[in-house]
Parts: structure tokens; sequence; C-alpha cells
């Protein structure tokens, strides 16, 4: 490899692209997380449209992303921003599980500073483990490594199923079939076809209509705890009242401080969950409406009793209203020092 050989940072957190089974038939009862970062890379040499690339990797956690938490999302933030940083780096490639991708996605997008996003942050995943007989991995990995090492790549995207999304917009749509992510009315942002993006719109452009949110003002000991709740048909408000009543045993950095609630249609809320929820507001918890629909948003009207969540589904607008959250919360004097 040349030394003017562009270097793409492959970080691993595991997930199904990472699984094995006791078959190679056998596609649904895996280990998620059980291959590492440098076995997935070893392949990639050999792929037609990575020409020039050259690889380095980074084992930053190994799970299945269903068990995705705060804890780890501080620390694959930390890592991107640093490789970013590095003059030598034009992307990096994070291979992530399916089921939370979209919220790492997100919350990637809203940590790494905007200066630092001129380079791309392209995460990937699969729908069948690394021990399958036709696995999507490889193909998902090379894709994303041509996208982040492409000449005017920026921003957080995710690369699956040979189509590009942008973190704000994608969510994953399907329990099952390869191309399991859509990205509602927004739309994809592109295609890669034989190791080549073709884009139908722009790179997602940073910090849009929010400001930047510091990784190191959200380094906190204790997460802002905020929970999803779903309006439907004959529901009540029951669980919103038990909430409170634990809540008022918790000391303060246990306490709930946020529910985000994923309406019918337009953001409406069954009644008496409604009449819940303003008790909750009334003891000083943060409520946001989404909807449960997987394409639109929420219109605001007039008559809005809580905030909408200005276009983001309920697990986006949950990571946002934690960020808020935290954000809000003192400076200890430790993490005020220079260097911290």
């Amino acid at each position: 490899m040349t030394t003017n050989s562009k270097k793409i940072v492959l970080l691993g957190t595991g997930g199904t692209i990472a699984g094995r089974a006791a078959s190679a038939a056998d596609n649904l009862a895996y280990n998620a997380a059980q291959v590492g970062i440098d076995q997935l890379a070893m392949g990639l040499s050999a792929r037609t449209g990575i020409a020039g690339i050259s690889l380095e990797t980074e084992q930053v956690a190994q799970l299945d992303s269903k068990d995705m938490d705060w804890a780890i999302w501080l620390r694959l933030a930390e890592r991107v921003e640093r490789h970013l940083g590095r003059d030598d780096v034009q992307g990096i490639v994070i291979t992530h599980g399916t089921d939370t991708l979209e919220e790492t996605a997100y919350f990637l997008h809203r940590v790494v500073p905007a200066s630092r996003l001129h380079k791309p942050v392209v995460l990937t995943c699969a729908m069948r483990p690394a021990s399958s007989a036709s696995p999507d991995g490889p193909q998902n990995l090379g894709d994303a490594v041509a996208v982040a090492g492409s000449a005017h790549a920026s921003g957080v995207v995710v690369v699956c199923a040979g189509t590009i999304h942008a973190a704000q917009y994608v969510q994953k749509v399907h329990t099952y079939r390869l191309d399991a992510f859509d990205s509602g009315d927004a739309g994809v942002l592109g295609y890669v076809e034989e190791a080549r993006p073709r884009m139908v719109k722009d790179w997602p452009k940073t910090g849009e209509n929010r400001a930047w949110i510091a990784i190191k003002k959200i380094a906190m000991e204790k997460t802002p705890r905020v929970e999803i709740l779903t309006s439907c048909a004959a529901t009540s408000g029951a669980t919103v009242d038990a909430l409170l009543a634990v809540n008022h045993g918790l000391a303060p950095p246990d306490r709930l401080q946020g529910l985000v609630v994923a309406g019918t249609g337009n953001g409406t809320l069954h009644h008496a969950l409604g009449a819940a929820l303003l008790r909750a507001q009334g003891t000083g918890i943060r409520i946001v409406r989404a909807t449960r629909c997987a394409y639109g948003l929420v219109m605001a009207r007039p008559d809005d009793v809580f905030p909408d969540s200005q276009g983001l589904s309920p697990v986006k607008a949950r990571i946002e209203l934690m960020l808020e959250l935290a954000q809000q919360r003192p400076t200890s004097p430790a993490q005020s020092e220079p260097g911290r």
C-alpha cells in the first residue's frame, strides 16, 4: 500500500454482521458479536472498488446491538472524534447490529463536532450472520468502505443493501429481509453500484436546526432517564401513574426525567393517557409527542399541550431529549478542568 493511499478506520461494535450460528443454513438461531473486526476486514482488500484504500481496525465494543448503552455510545463517539481529527484518515466505517443502528447513527450525528463531519462516518450492518451460507455482511462492509473512501462523502450515513441513508431519517422497517432500512418521506441519499456511490441527494448537513451538543458535556455518570410510551385504543394512564409513584421514592439521578409518547396519527393521544401525561408534566417531567406512523411527521396545532418531536421518530426523539437533559445539568468542578 502506498503512502498516498486513503486511510479508512473500521470500528467494530459487534452485531449480526459479526454473528455465528452452529449451521451455515441457520440465519436465525445465531449468537451476535462473535467475530472480531480484524477478521471481518480480512477479505476487503480483494474487493473491487476499494483500490488505493488502506484499512485500520479497532474493536470498540462486542455486543448484540439490542444491548447498546450510553457508555458504549460515549466511547464510540470519542473514538470517532479522535480518528476524524487525524490528517491521515479520510473516513470511518462502523460495523453495528441492525436493531439499534438508527439510534447510534442519530447519536453520532448529534454529538460528533460538525467541524469533524466534513469527513464521512458510515455505519453498516448485516441481516445474516457471518457464518451464513450467503452472508450479506461482506457486501455491505465493502460498500461502506467504498462510500467512506469516496471524494465528497461527509456526515453520518448508513449503508445497507446497496442503499445510503441519512442518520436523521433512517429506520429499521423489516424484521428479516436484507433490505431492512427505509428513510420514510425523506427518501434515500443514494445507492452503491459496483462500489461507487450514486447520489440522488446532497450529503447530509451537520447540526441541522439543532445546536451541536458536546460529548464532554454529556459524559456524566448517570444517563438522564427517558422512557417511551405508545398511545393506542382502550389504553389508560396507569403506566404513567405507576412511573410517577416509583419516581417519588428515587434519588434525583435515578428519577424519570422525560417521556416520549408515540401517538396515533398526527401525534394524537388517548384522553386517559393525555390526562396522565399532564399530571407527569406537572411534576417536572418533560413530555414530547412523536407518532407511531412510519411515514410523515407530527404537524403542530394551536391547541397542542405537549411539544412535538420536530420530525424525529420516537427512538430518536428519546435520544434528543436525553441529550438536552444531559446538557442542562450543571458541570462538576472535575469536568470543568482543562483537558478533561
